[in-house]
Formats: C-alpha cells, sequence, structure tokens
C-alpha cells in the first residue's frame, strides 16, 4: 500500500485529504507543523507528500527546500490558497513537483498524488541510466564517460537525466525548459543554449563520438551515432 505524508495545519483540510486517500487505498500520516514536517519527510518510507505552503514553524516553500539540499528525492505535491503564478513558480522552483490550489476537488488532488506515485515507481525503478558509454547514477550522483568521471552542477545533472532519459528523441526548447526549470518557457532567454554549451563540454570533450546534438530548428537530442 502506498503510504503518503500530509504535511497540513488545518484540521478540516488534512481529514479530508487522508479521508480521500483512504478510499482509494493509500495510507497517510499527518504532521501538522513545519519543522516536524521536514524531520519525518526525510523518512524514505513515504512514496508521495502533500505539503501546505502556510504552515507554522517553518514555511512549506524552507521545507521543500531544505529536502532537496538534503537529497531527498520523494515526489511533493504543493497546496496553497494562493493561485497567482508567481507563487507556483516559487513552489516549483523550490523543489516541489507540482502545485494544487486551494479549494481543490478531492478527486483532483487523488489524481495528482497518482501521477506522483507513478513516476516515482518508474524512477525507482531505473537509477542508472547508459547512452553509448555515458553513464548516470541517480542514486551515487556519478556521472562517468567512459573511465572518466565528470564533475556537473547540479542544473546540469537534471538537463543530462532529462535528456538520457529521453535519448533518441527530440527535445523542444519549451520541454527542456519546463521540466529542468520548472516553469514556462521564455523565448528570449537563452538559458538553455548556455546550459547545454556547458554541458557538451564535458560530456563530449575531444577524442569522445560527440552525443548531445543540435536539431536546427527544433531542440536538443542525446543519442549515438554510427
Amino acid at each position: 500500500m502506498p503510504r503518503i505524508l500530509v504535511i497540513e495545519d488545518d484540521d478540516v483540510t488534512a481529514r479530508e485529504i487522508a479521508a480521500e486517500l483512504a478510499s482509494h487505498g493509500i495510507d497517510a500520516d499527518r504532521v501538522a507543523e513545519g519543522r516536524e514536517g521536514l524531520a519525518r519527510a526525510a523518512d524514505p518510507c513515504y512514496d508521495v507528500i502533500t505539503l501546505d505552503l502556510m504552515l507554522p514553524g517553518l514555511d512549506g516553500l524552507s521545507v521543500v527546500t531544505q529536502l532537496r539540499a538534503q537529497g531527498v528525492a520523494t515526489p511533493v505535491l504543493m497546496i496553497s490558497a494562493l493561485s497567482d503564478v508567481d507563487e507556483r513558480v516559487r513552489g516549483l522552483r523550490a523543489g516541489g513537483d507540482d502545485y494544487l490550489t486551494k479549494p481543490f476537488a478531492p478527486d483532483e488532488m487523488v489524481a495528482r498524488v497518482d501521477v506522483l506515485l507513478r513516476r516515482h515507481r518508474q524512477q525507482a525503478q531505473q537509477t542508472l541510466l547508459r547512452v553509448a558509454d555515458l553513464e548516470l547514477d541517480l542514486v551515487r550522483h556519478v556521472v562517468r564517460r567512459g573511465d572518466a568521471q565528470l564533475s556537473l552542477l547540479p542544473t546540469e545533472f537534471k538537463l543530462l537525466e532529462f535528456l538520457m532519459r529521453n535519448a533518441g528523441q527530440v527535445l523542444t526548447r519549451t520541454m527542456i525548459f519546463e521540466t529542468v526549470w520548472g516553469f514556462h518557457f521564455d523565448p528570449g532567454t537563452n538559458l538553455i543554449d548556455v546550459h547545454i554549451g556547458r554541458l557538451r563540454k564535458k560530456i563530449d570533450a575531444a577524442g569522445c563520438a560527440p552525443l548531445i546534438h543540435t536539431v536546427r530548428g527544433s531542440g536538443y537530442s542525446l543519442a549515438q551515432t554510427d
């Protein structure tokens, strides 16, 4: 049975979430305070976390930021009464995987949890990605090309993971931007091109067959070519 941690200080909302999850065969534990929520969320027994942004002790943004800094990768569904785009962007950029605005329909909440559960299971099953002689270890957070271990910045690692999970496919700048950076693509930015350039220098160093390819007018692809 999946296990969910509900970090929510409002008793009524917490009971509604727990009851709806239970009706779908999902077990839920509840924490009402941010600092306790942070401590409990580090437990690997949880498959998904629902996290209210307005919490006593430590706010939700701080909770998810510290979780990601600790290397906790459990999917987080952020819940808030704040619905403007800037707040959603802040939540996603801090490390949230999805964002739900109060008031919400219980069945929508469960549907979003189901999506995160499926994603979590798929990622847990695949912790070592390989393309040609390039290897990315999601557990140890190590990248190797042949015999050489590569040093990547956090965003470069996340970008490479996205490229490798979709190896052989053409990924548009919009797809890359919204998945790696977590907010809507700005066509005027060269942020993706800069990061791809830096990643290419590390992955496709001198003497290595190129794996990162520019598809003019479309985006980028990571693939082994003959």
